[in-house]
């Protein structure tokens, strides 16, 4: 078993779905295209250990075809992309136990 995420025209995921494992064939074809043409889509298989493309795919992520990954919607303006596709804020958040959120207005961690 294996699973897939469709992604519109903006490369953006719409729908995960469970499906044969991607070794097998669907009239001679990758479960990829199978479920691609069915759907008039692109389908893209996706891996919840992460062990391809990075990120399990979710429904709102991106999906990369340069770096062949996946990774959630950006969070703030000011955070970029990693080499992980993982968004890093400008600060890095502080250590310890306190809950913090991001203040994108001053670009500081903030405790509640």
């Amino acid at each position: 078993m294996s699973h897939y995420a469709f992604l519109n025209e903006d490369n953006i995921v719409t729908e995960v779905i469970t499906g044969i494992d991607e070794t097998e064939t669907i009239d001679g074809l990758t479960p990829e295209e199978s479920y691609g043409n069915y759907r008039g889509q692109t389908c893209i298989r996706t891996s919840y250990n992460s062990r391809i493309r990075k990120h399990y795919a979710g429904i709102g992520y991106i999906y990369d075809t340069d770096l062949d990954a996946f990774y959630p919607p950006q969070p703030f303006p000011s955070w970029t992309l990693d080499a992980d596709c993982n968004w890093q804020p400008p600060t890095p958040r502080p250590d310890g136990d306190a809950f913090y959120t991001w203040n994108e207005s001053t670009q500081e961690w903030e405790t509640p």
